[in-house]
């Protein structure tokens, strides 16, 4: 492993955190603007059926193994809809009657869903205190984010309160997946894993696509394009790759310091360039949201463990 005290080994480290640090904070914002002129499967299944083919055509071309087993390849096909169909289509669907820093918050709750997923599986190391009150904090916090949804909803409009829920589904959705991942050894790298887990995700948005037949609604121009660009190139592509070296050169507790530090950068994106604001209630609940992500990453890391969330296959950038 080469070493990290070198300067160019530290700029290479740096440049890596931020690309996970903003371009996957970004994505949320990227989805916002996509989810605008195209319906959410079709902004899916375009994305990662680009992002697919280039994923691997890098790993052949740089001559990775990308071949996996028949068995392999169910349980990459079972990962990439939990993940990639559900998951992340989920996020982009309730970004339509959303903020893109409300969504990036509920999207956090994945690490919470992981802690509490994982205390019931055979052979884990349980989750200390510090665990525990990071969860209960996470969902004080969810609750004071959801709270101007459910007054709204008590006022009869529900949109705010059922897209959050979908969204919080899509979170759940991913956190399977991850803990599914997890359980799996591949021959293959991450990043072919990665790619064959978009191809299925991608192809299984697009039958959902036909399906429910909206995608006459698309309206194909420089947004919707920029957009698909933007999530193919920054989030699926850089943002992985940079995920990918730091696993490689630096602590996983490191690196874990993206769950909670891209969910700011997505509310920072967003009030700069969309003009979103938070009520106060949500402020207090983004605060909690972000205690709670650093307790529980924290507290799995120090019983030696490694949560999911600290080896989700990010394919997609995130969700």
């Amino acid at each position: 492993m080469p070493s990290s005290s070198s300067s160019p080994d530290r700029t290479r480290i740096l440049l890596s955190f931020g690309c996970i640090y903003f371009f996957w904070g970004s994505t949320f914002l990227a989805m916002r603007y996509g989810v605008e002129v195209l319906p959410p499967f079709v902004l899916a299944s375009s994305r990662f059926l680009i992002a697919a083919p280039i994923a691997l055509g890098l790993c052949l071309l740089l001559r990775k193994p990308v071949r996996p087993s028949l068995r392999e390849l169910g349980m990459l096909a079972i990962i990439g809809i939990l993940m990639l169909s559900f998951g992340n289509p989920g996020i982009i669907w309730s970004e339509q009657y959303l903020s893109s820093g409300l969504a990036s918050l509920l999207a956090a709750t994945i690490p919470l869903y992981a802690a509490l997923i994982e205390t019931v599986l055979p052979n884990d190391g349980g989750l200390p205190a510090r665990g525990w009150l990071g969860i209960c904090v996470g969902f004080v916090g969810l609750a004071f984010l959801l709270w101007p949804g459910l007054r709204s909803s008590l006022h009869g409009d529900s949109r705010q309160i059922i897209a959050a829920g979908v969204a919080l589904f899509g979170a759940f959705s991913w956190t399977c997946a991850s803990v599914v991942s997890r359980r799996v050894n591949l021959r293959i790298g991450g990043f072919a894993a990665a790619g064959w887990q978009m191809l299925f995700g991608g192809l299984f948005n697009l039958c959902v696509m036909f399906a429910l037949g909206r995608y006459h609604q698309a309206q194909w121009g420089r947004q919707a394009w920029g957009s698909i660009a933007y999530l193919v190139v920054f989030g699926s592509l850089v943002g992985f790759t940079a995920y990918i070296y730091l696993l490689d050169h630096v602590p996983v507790s490191k690196v874990a310091t993206y769950a909670y530090v891209n969910p700011v950068i997505a509310v920072a994106l967003g009030a700069l360039l969309l003009k979103e604001r938070f009520v106060p209630v949500e402020y207090a609940g983004m605060g909690a949201i972000l205690l709670a992500v650093f307790l529980v990453t924290g507290a799995k890391l120090k019983t030696g463990t490694v949560s999911v969330v600290d080896e989700d296959v990010a394919a997609g950038g995130r969700a």
